[in-house]
Parts: C-alpha cells; structure tokens; sequence
C-alpha cells in the first residue's frame, strides 16, 4: 500500500511539473504601458477599474492634498468632486465597478459630521481627522449621488461595484449598536445592494450567527460576493470570517481551505460566477501575510501561486476569459509588485516582465482587467505614483520576455500620456 501511494505521489509530482514547465513556456500577451496623468495640477493617480469601453475609474490627490475621485476616457480626465462642499472633503474608487451605463461608484466625505466619530470602513482609506460621515456614491456624467445607510439616521455607507442593471453593492451602518464592535466602531453594518431608482438599500442575508457583513462586488447575473462575521473594526479582520456568495436569494460560504477565520475577502466575480479575492492566513491576524485566491464551483476555493519569495498579496480582479490580476510583496513593507495569471492553473507572472521596458517605470499594483486583456493599477515612476493602463499589442514567448529585459534588444519604446 505504501509503494502505490509513493507511485502516485511521484506521478503526481511529475505530472506537476510538466503542467508547470508547460504553462511557462506558453505565449504570453505583450503590453504597451499608457500612463495616465490626473487633472489639473493634481498628483499620485491611481487606477482602480477599467470597463470594455476602456473608461479608468480611480483616484488621484489635488494639490491642496485632499484625494478625489476620477475618471479617464478617450484621452479626457475629470474629477468627480465629493458630496459635500466643505473644504479638504476626499472621494475615491476602490473597487472594479465593470458596468458599461457609465455609472462610477465609490465613497465620499459629507458635509454632515459623524457624532459617534467612527471613522469607519472609510477611515481606513480616506483620511478623516473632521470626523465627516462618509457614504458611497453613484456618479453618472457630472452628478454624484449619495446612497443611503440603512434605518433613520445619518449614518455611513460604503459603495464598490454597479452592473449593467444598475445594481450597486456595497455595505451599509444600521441604526443598532453592534455587541461586538470594536474600536471606535458603535453600529452594526450589514450588505447590501442599493438598486436601480430606489433610495433605500436592500439588505443581504449573514450566515448563521453572524452580525456583520458587506458587498464587495457582483456581476451582471444578480449574483454578488462579499465577507460575512462580526462588526469588529469595520475594516477587515474578523468582519471577514467568512468569504460569501449570494446567488438566487441563498448565502454561501466560499471556505477557506487552511480555515482561518479572518481577512477572507473577494475582490472580483465575473459573468461565470468565478470569483477572485484574498484569504486569511493561519495565525495572521493582522492580515499581512494573505495569499491571492480564486473560488470556481467546480473546483472550491484554492490559492493562486505567487512568485518565489513572495508572502502575501490578493487577486484583484478577472475577466470573462478567466485572466486574473493583483498584486504581491516579499515583505509588508516594501512595495509589492503586479501579478498577472492566464488562469488558476499556470504560474504567477510578473506584469513588469510583460510590458515594454519604460526607465523608471514599476507596475506595483493591477487592479482590473477588462474582457479586451486592457489592465488599470499603481505603477511608480519618477515622478512618484501615477495610474496606468496595460494594452495587448500581441503575443510573446519567454524567450522573447527575456531578451525585453534589455531595452536595447526589444526595438524602439512608445509611453503614450493622456493629455
């Protein structure tokens, strides 16, 4: 019985590695970097979604330093402003939004102070030392709107992505103090999905025994994704006990294979229902060393390889052709790098070994992918953080990868800027 369990092991082994050695030496999209600059006078842009129309959604910071939300088209740029008209209010995008209405939706500081100064699931992003109470938003050329919290009060709400429906998810405070918040955090919050011409949200069932959860994505079907646990902080950690799935009215554990029940969090489900995301770690309880996930039906959640020396990252987003992108760091403090995988089943690349070598130029972070392969994120330049969009401009080998290492040997460099 052992010598058959050792032939397996070793077949299996093999097996392994002929996949692995295989996917390596596949072609592999070349990118052409376009970097994109902020509006007027404005300064570390970041790129958070990117639709099939090729609309960027993101953020950038205003020299007066406050942070804003933006949008990129056609070679235009436009700040969204903030739902408020208070002096040093910030607004931002922090999640693929994917819909093709030209809805954006993100969060934004009001002009109504937070009397409980929570700071929230949006302090953790925005920096609020006012103590302003910060709802999401849906923006649709030129008007932002706010989305309500649930219950009577003035309370927070957070917003991430809006389908073709008009459908938004996200998360809301109710008007309940949470047993189990922690912090400064006093409501409870639970998910929601605010839809199309309703002011008020609806709200998604918790697992069992759970109090707290949220919406972070969902996809053109109604099926939505997102994180269910306790209040906590509002930020992370235990709310994310749970990685979930809503689909046709029931709630479903996405589990977590090594069973740690904190920082289980989806990023991204495309039209397939797959879904993409970052998991808890055992005994990483402040979430720094999370592994990259992708959860299929037919395969249950696993982790998506990274590259060697690397301890943690997420995946961002995938594509209805299964293309994933993220991000990965070797150590929590130094700047992480952007990943790109063809699918769950081939090595992790480095995106910077993908595109046309640019002096100065580091890709740290892919955030979307839309289903033309054209990918939005971080990159870090000269001139200090700036957003980006990646182009197909055709297929390459690994021997063709290797010899663009050296700028002299891939032929002239194009970087395309949006004025």
């Amino acid at each position: 019985m052992r010598q058959i369990a050792t032939t397996i092991a070793l077949a299996s082994i093999t097996l392994a590695a002929t996949v692995s050695a295989t996917a390596a030496n596949m072609p592999q999209p070349l990118y052409r970097v376009t970097l994109l600059l902020p509006p007027a006078a404005g300064t570390s842009a970041r790129g958070t979604s990117i639709n099939d129309w090729g609309l960027v959604a993101g953020s950038f910071k205003r020299a007066s330093s406050e942070r804003h939300a933006a949008v990129w088209l056609d070679g235009g740029t436009w700040d969204l402003g903030t739902l408020g008209t208070a002096s040093g209010l910030k607004s931002t995008v922090l999640w693929p939004v994917k819909n093709h209405l030209g809805f954006v939706s993100g969060i934004s500081q009001t002009d109504a102070a937070d009397p409980l100064q929570e700071g929230w699931s949006c302090g953790a992003f925005l920096s609020n030392p006012t103590h302003r109470i910060c709802q999401g938003f849906i923006w649709a050329w030129g008007a932002m709107l706010p989305l309500a919290s649930l219950g009577t009060g003035d309370h927070n709400s957070f917003a991430v992505g809006t389908n073709d429906r008009g459908q938004t998810a996200g998360w809301a405070e109710t008007d309940e103090h949470g047993s189990d918040c922690t912090g400064t955090q006093v409501l409870g919050f639970k998910p929601v999905i605010w839809e199309s011409g309703r002011t008020q949200p609806r709200e998604l069932p918790l697992l069992a025994a759970d109090t707290a959860g949220a919406a972070t994505a969902l996809n053109n079907r109604g099926q939505v994704v997102g994180i269910s646990g306790e209040c906590g902080t509002a930020v992370g950690g235990v709310s994310a006990k749970h990685a979930v799935l809503w689909d046709n009215g029931a709630v479903i554990e996405l589990k977590n294979p090594n069973g740690a029940g904190y920082w289980n969090t989806p990023n991204m489900i495309n039209e397939r229902g797959d879904v993409v995301g970052f998991a808890g770690a055992p005994g990483d309880v402040a979430g720094a060393y999370t592994p990259p996930f992708l959860w299929t039906r037919k395969q249950g959640l696993r982790m998506l390889p990274m590259l060697a020396g690397d301890v943690g990252g997420s995946a961002q987003s995938i594509n209805n052709r299964g293309q994933i992108v993220g991000f990965a760091y070797t150590d929590p403090n130094v700047a992480a790098h952007a990943l790109f995988w063809t699918d769950g089943a081939t090595p992790a690349i480095d995106l910077n070994k993908l595109i046309e070598p640019v002096a100065g130029l580091v890709l740290n972070v892919a955030n979307d992918i839309n289903d033309r392969g054209e990918i939005t994120g971080i990159a870090t330049s000269t001139n200090g953080p700036v957003a980006f969009v990646a182009t197909p401009i055709g297929m390459s080998t690994p021997a063709s990868n290797m010899a663009c290492a050296d700028a002299n040997a891939c032929g002239p460099i194009s970087v395309l800027i949006h004025l």
